[in-house]
């Protein structure tokens, strides 16, 4: 059984390792494959039946290039980088991660706030530079500091990650909304379930935890923003498209938005013309909310299983139906 995996260095830069893939076949591993050519993908599958992704992309044409291929496997939970419908049309079935993330991500999440609302990175620096060797009170501060409790966070998006982040929300005081189109009864002791618009009118912080689909696509534009409190702050650990971002960086240039979190942009790696990198107060991480060694090594432990479970004739976390 031929193994191979597209694009392993972001899952495993070195601190983990593939032993127990390893283990199951004719095993090879490319550090990073093109994410555009998709010549470069083909040649690299060949024979193989198992073929292992992160981002490297598995369109129509790659699967009727690779006819050997008989499962995939995706190293993360989303799983659009694979047209699994046509995959499972072809029987193939193609699996995903479900679950790994939500406690680092949700850690991360709060990691973005607490900068926008304390700025602690900024003032190790100005201490560093001797800034407060030199001042004349005992403390100094360059931005207003924020205190969460008392204050409302929106979370649009309510399932695992959702649910954490609202949780961790509430140990800090604050009061939590959620707008989901499933309304999880898990929730109901942490948010109160409200519609859209309210959600936006009332909420301090937006947070988004909702997949990428059509419906969600530019959920923040210029005219949900319009509906916000002024100065609301605004965080993005989910999908880049969600925010069209030329609307969120006008409302940041003019102040309607306080300050902005995201760890995904709509193009990744970031391009130049990101209206968001010119933007005030807009913190950006380069897409790592996810990446902690053990969220890593859990996407591991469960490639493992899906892989040995589709050996078994039993394949799990199957997101296509085939033929």
């Amino acid at each position: 059984m031929k193994i191979v995996v597209l694009d392993g260095y972001t899952e495993n830069p070195g601190d983990l390792n593939w032993e127990e893939l390893e283990n199951l076949g004719d095993f090879t591993v490319y550090d990073r494959s093109s994410l555009t050519d998709e010549e470069e993908a083909i040649a690299r599958i060949g024979d193989a039946e198992i073929v292992i992704t992160n981002k490297t992309p598995i369109t129509r044409n790659v699967l009727d290039r690779c006819p050997s291929i008989r499962y995939i496997g995706v190293l993360a939970t989303g799983y659009n980088v694979v047209d699994y419908v046509y995959a499972g049309e072809k029987g193939i079935p193609v699996t995903n991660v479900p679950g790994y993330g939500t406690d680092t991500v949700a850690q991360f999440t709060f990691a973005l706030l607490l900068e926008i609302c304390h700025h602690v990175a900024h003032h190790s620096e100005a201490v560093h530079e001797g800034r407060w060797e030199t001042c004349p009170d005992f403390c100094f501060c360059d931005y207003p500091q924020i205190e969460l409790a008392g204050k409302t966070m929106g979370i649009i998006g309510f399932g695992r990650i959702g649910q954490k982040v609202g949780r961790i929300a509430k140990a800090f005081g604050m009061n939590v909304l959620a707008c989901s189109p499933h309304e999880y009864e898990s929730g109901r002791e942490i948010a109160d379930y409200v519609n859209l618009d309210t959600l936006l009118a009332k909420s301090d912080v937006i947070s988004l935890h909702c997949p990428l689909f059509p419906e969600t696509e530019g959920i923040i534009n210029r005219e949900t923003i319009g509906k916000m409190k002024d100065g609301v702050i605004i965080l993005n650990n989910g999908r880049g498209p969600l925010i069209v971002e030329q609307d969120l960086a006008d409302a940041l240039n003019s102040g309607r938005v306080r300050a902005a979190g995201v760890d995904v942009v709509s193009a990744e790696p970031i391009k130049g013309d990101n209206p968001l990198l010119g933007a005030r107060n807009c913190f950006i991480t380069p897409h790592i909310a996810w990446a902690t060694k053990e969220a890593r090594q859990r996407i591991m432990d469960c490639a493992v299983n899906n892989v040995k479970a589709y050996l078994e004739g039993k394949p799990i976390n199957v997101v296509n139906t085939g033929k």
